[in-house]
């Protein structure tokens, strides 16, 4: 079961993972502590977040840049 901060410790795993900086000694600690069901959710919400700053980001530009 997950500890005290579990939420954050699967946030910041999704965020090293998309990053592909993961240490195989942070990846067995995350398998031991985290649930499957916690990966998947900070996973969607971490695509999310992505796929809303890339659409940001092009917005801004095609606004400010001609």
């Amino acid at each position: 079961m997950a500890e005290g901060g579990g939420n954050l410790k699967a946030a910041l795993a999704v965020f090293w993972s998309f990053l592909g900086v993961r240490k195989r000694r942070d990846y067995d600690a995350d398998a031991q502590n985290l649930t499957p069901a916690q990966i998947v959710i900070a996973g969607l919400i971490g695509g999310a977040v992505f796929v809303l700053t890339i659409l940001l980001l092009v917005y801004l530009l095609m606004k400010f840049v001609k």
